[in-house]
């Protein structure tokens, strides 16, 4: 593995992390972070090489602003998750908490990035955004889902703000855009027109030419699903230029777990290994 130097000086809460075809195999070729954010790479070099995104902390607390730049070389393939769920901790003081990601990925590259979910406590504030630009030809697995907090101390839907922003671009041309905005001063959360009994949501995008058969599998899957009434676990699939998004609504996280990586056999072969067999 060669990785390069850390530059200086670093900004706080700054992650970076460049993965590059060397000698016909996908390798890391530069990763560095600064406190409170950290990057570790338990697989560095392969037909994919792995990266898990984590905090020094446990999670995230009033006025952290971290920020994770991306950089998927010409044919490289690169899997980015997290250890476990993103905590966003009890924040009285609505301080700013925050975290960006933009993400490169050059032709014919594939990006799988699937953090577990935001677990946002009672009573914090969390915005987040993520940009991911692809050339001609790259692919982006991109999974996004938060739950109701910590629901089993009856904190339920109970943070005050949460937001998030996802864009994919293709070319320069944005091809998706997914804004959610959670305020419970428009209304109760979990009241029966908002999250009513369902306890996490989740959105997975699906784009590009080595993640096509995926996306056409998951959008026909859906649509032969029947609909049952009260069900657990609501799925919904629409298509996008080049993919899918499936969209889940579920009452347990783990069962909106089970679902999402349900569908991603042929991507966990384009990865050479499993990332999620022991998560769910």
């Amino acid at each position: 593995m060669i990785v390069s130097a850390i530059p200086a000086p670093i900004a706080r809460g700054h992650a970076q992390l460049t993965v590059e075809m060397v000698s016909g195999q996908s390798t890391v070729t530069s990763a560095w972070s600064s406190n409170p954010i950290k990057v570790l790479v338990p697989k560095a070099r392969g037909v994919s090489a792995w990266a898990f995104t984590s905090s020094f902390g446990g999670g995230m607390v009033g006025g952290d602003q971290t920020q994770v730049d991306l950089q998927v070389g010409p044919l490289a393939r690169c899997y980015v998750g997290t250890q476990a769920s993103t905590k966003i901790y009890r924040n009285p003081r609505r301080a700013a908490c925050s975290h960006f990601t933009r993400a490169r990925l050059q032709a014919q590259s594939l990006l799988v990035f699937a953090p577990d979910p935001v677990q946002a406590f009672a009573d914090s504030t969390y915005a987040q955004r993520q940009e991911f630009h692809l050339e001609k030809g790259a692919s982006l697995v991109l999974l996004d889902w938060f739950n109701s907090g910590r629901a089993a101390r009856g904190e339920r839907w109970a943070f005050s703000t949460f937001r998030s922003r996802n864009e994919v671009f293709l070319e320069g041309e944005r091809i998706f855009l997914d804004s959610i905005l959670l305020d419970p001063s428009a209304g109760p959360l979990d009241a029966p027109m908002r999250a009513g009994r369902f306890n996490c949501f989740a959105t997975l995008l699906i784009t590009g030419e080595a993640c096509r058969a995926t996306a056409e599998q998951i959008l026909k899957s859906i649509q032969m699903r029947p609909v049952q009434q009260k069900s657990p676990l609501l799925v919904s699939a629409s298509s996008i230029r080049a993919g899918v998004v499936l969209r889940v609504a579920g009452e347990q996280v783990e069962e909106v777990g089970r679902e999402i990586y349900g569908h991603l056999a042929l991507v966990r072969e384009l990865l050479g290994d499993d990332p999620w067999a022991r998560k769910w």
